[in-house]
């Protein structure tokens, strides 16, 4: 069984758009260097 990792132990940034924190999702595994938005709602609205 993998380990698994703490919510709290996981990497996250500041949105852009909303300046809120969000934190690492799956989906965002490949292109986390990329992501600059916490949800397409703020990356419409830049």
């Amino acid at each position: 069984m993998p380990k698994m990792v703490k919510k709290s132990d996981l990497p996250s940034k500041i949105c852009m758009a909303c300046e809120k924190p969000f934190t690492w999702r799956k989906k965002w595994a490949k292109d986390w260097d990329n992501v600059l938005y916490c949800s397409d709602r703020c990356r419409r609205s830049r």
